[in-house]
């Protein structure tokens, strides 16, 4: 490959989606195509902090972005709704790098023959003037599963769907349900302005939602071009991370335990619990008698960067005493893709993110699925009823009720110790092999990636 052509990133400014656009950028710059990462300091520190499995040095080039001005709420876990609406004022403020954004891809341009500007689907009104620029072409990254697009697209055309009504209703959100009417708005102000995109990039693989991508290819819904490139998360930790010396403590605590053993509790970066949930949590796991690895954390603040105390959740009274040496709470970041790929790690409670979907599926973990807000219902499905590599802890239909520690305790088990949770960690084993697979020289998300790389080089 020769440097004619460079590739710009620009991620959306919250956690799971900086991530994404970081991975692939690894993906891409092994093919020796120059990358370029293009968004506010703050938060391209905070992708470099939290990124986990390899190191960007030398190898990708982070353009800081000054940090437009916005009022950061604290989270409220009392709010009516689960969406995180305390971080709209930091999506919002993402408008305002319309100009910056558009002033560096203009300076680029005059370096390289062609510039593959590629931008999460939420960036769209930022890049709307990238089509002025002669020698640019865009390209949008969708970061949720293909499913999603799949579903609420055909939803919107009337479409049958291949799934019963029941699960449908008692699983899946009503158009814009799961979200707040804010967020729902900045959405629809984006795609008024997906109007010259080449092509659409997912973090999803053939292996696992070929059914959804060719029928989005088939009625050419969102054009013509797509490419399912993932898992774009690494499939091998780097072996300087490995070192002992710089391993998070949570890790030599998962050498101590079986294989298998251990059930990992997550909910990602955006999920606030009230405190009588977490008190309803604690008691689960506790009586469930399974080993677990709990990280507990207030949702991420608008402003990262700004170091406040956050809210000290308390646990039920000689909770951590008393499952000292088979339960570990932990209160800080930790790296979730080492864990999960951890031989102790059999189970994962999780909101279902979709960067938490990929790596479970990635490292063969199965899933006991506590879906939140967002397309997070949807993936619970996905992995539930249609792949069959998780077990639904959480309804959608219930999510205005307290998850009682009974039900937790009851899921936690059946996944970790039951005949039925035997056949799902198989299945989600079995996957995880398959998506290996993909990634190898002559697998099918090799040769996607491959597909993508020789047509922006054309």
């Amino acid at each position: 490959m020769t440097s004619e052509v460079v590739v710009v990133m620009v991620p959306f400014v919250a956690q799971g989606h900086l991530n994404q656009l970081l991975h692939l950028s690894r993906l891409i710059s092994a093919y020796n195509i120059p990358i370029h990462f293009v968004c506010t300091a703050t938060h391209n520190r905070q992708a470099r902090k939290r990124l986990h499995g390899w190191s960007p040095n030398n190898v990708i080039h982070f353009h800081d972005l000054p940090d437009p001005d916005f009022t950061s709420p604290p989270p409220d876990p009392n709010a009516t709704t689960h969406f995180p609406k305390h971080l709209q004022p930091l999506f919002n403020s993402s408008l305002k790098l319309r100009g910056p954004v558009f002033d560096l891809i203009t300076s680029i341009s005059q370096t390289y023959k062609r510039v593959v500007v590629v931008h999460d689907a939420l960036m769209s009104y930022v890049v709307q003037d990238v089509k002025t620029i002669p020698n640019a072409e865009t390209y949008v990254f969708r970061g949720l599963s293909v499913f999603y697009y799949f579903y609420t697209t055909w939803e919107k055309l009337g479409r049958k769907l291949p799934f019963e009504q029941g699960i449908i209703v008692k699983n899946l959100p009503t158009l814009g349900e799961s979200m707040s009417r804010e967020f729902f708005e900045f959405v629809q102000l984006q795609y008024s302005h997906l109007t010259s995109y080449v092509g659409c990039l997912y973090d999803s693989s053939r292996v696992i939602e070929k059914m959804f991508l060719e029928s989005l290819e088939k009625d050419e819904i969102y054009g013509r071009k797509h490419w399912g490139l993932g898992p774009l998360n690494p499939l091998e930790i780097q072996s300087d991370i490995l070192d002992s010396g710089k391993r998070h403590m949570c890790m030599q605590w998962l050498d101590k335990h079986p294989a298998s053993s251990v059930i990992y509790v997550s909910f990602g970066t955006t999920t606030t619990f009230t405190d009588d949930q977490i008190v309803e949590l604690a008691i689960g796991l506790e009586r469930s008698e399974q080993r677990f690895l709990w990280v507990l954390r207030d949702a991420d603040k608008g402003d990262t960067s700004r170091k406040e105390d956050g809210r000290r959740v308390m646990l039920p009274k000689g909770f951590e005493e008393r499952v000292e040496g088979r339960g570990l709470v932990v209160r800080d970041w930790v790296p979730q893709l080492e864990i999960l790929g951890h031989l102790s790690t059999g189970g994962f409670v999780s909101h279902c993110g979709w960067n938490s979907c990929m790596e479970a599926m990635t490292t063969g973990v199965a899933v006991a699925a506590w879906p939140i807000h967002s397309d997070q219902p949807y993936n619970a499905l996905l992995l539930s009823h249609v792949l069959g590599v998780a077990l639904v802890m959480r309804e959608w239909a219930r999510r205005g009720e307290l998850l009682t520690s009974e039900v937790i305790e009851n899921i936690v088990r059946k996944l970790m110790d039951s005949k039925e949770g035997e056949v799902i960690k198989k299945r989600a084993a079995e996957f995880g092999d398959e998506l290996r697979r993909s990634m190898a020289d002559d697998g099918v998300t090799r040769k996607e990636l491959s597909s993508f790389i020789s047509y922006i080089s054309r």
